[in-house]
């Protein structure tokens, strides 16, 4: 059974499923319908989900460790991006991210991962106007759900770049961090700088 994450709440995978070794991350929303009849659509509303390999000091050290629709595969082939959605159209994982921990470099000690939203500011979008939208890490060989995050949409108004969960290995152990931050940026460059 999935375990619902609240913000701050940390989780161990390795104990909650000890022969975890690879991991699907899904991210997956729907438009908010929005009110003024036929002239009063959305536009195209873009997510895009990444992941950013830190050092042990939370540091990003080389921007090929950013993992997102332009690079798509880890230099290890530890993590690999299934593709970008432009629409959030259809059901379940609208955006996939595969990670294979046994192959993660030791070198990497936190995969984070995030969520921002593409062409933000020209196109006047924020997390607001996004409705069902989650991230969910599922176990890839039992198809297992292990846990999930539902974004609130009225709590991230305004918001256009989140960091939803720190992935990281603690002694032999892999956990989870929902940290669930939002911010007010323009692109992905603006979360990794956080981090350089």
């Amino acid at each position: 059974m999935a375990i619902n994450l609240k913000k701050g709440q940390r989780m161990s995978l390795t104990k909650e499923d000890p022969g975890l070794k690879q991991i699907m991350c899904g991210l997956g929303w729907d438009v908010a319908p929005k009110s003024g009849g036929f002239f009063g659509g959305n536009k195209q509303f873009d997510l895009d989900s990444s992941v950013i390999c830190l050092d042990e000091n939370k540091k990003l050290t080389d921007a090929k460790n950013i993992i997102y629709f332009g690079n798509l595969r880890h230099s290890s082939s530890s993590i690999a991006h299934q593709g970008d959605n432009l629409t959030g159209a259809g059901e379940g994982d609208d955006e996939i991210i595969n990670i294979d921990l046994p192959l993660v470099p030791s070198n990497i000690a936190y995969l984070i991962i995030a969520i921002n939203i593409y062409k933000c500011k020209e196109r006047k979008q924020d997390f607001g106007m996004v409705d069902n939208a989650f991230v969910r890490l599922v176990n890839r060989t039992t198809n297992q759900e292990l846990a999930r995050y539902d974004l609130s949409g009225q709590e991230y108004k305004g918001m256009t770049g989140m960091i939803l969960a720190d992935v990281y290995r603690h002694n032999t152990e892999w956990k989870i961090a929902a940290v669930c931050n939002g911010f007010k940026i323009a692109t992905l460059a603006d979360i990794a700088k956080l981090y350089t």
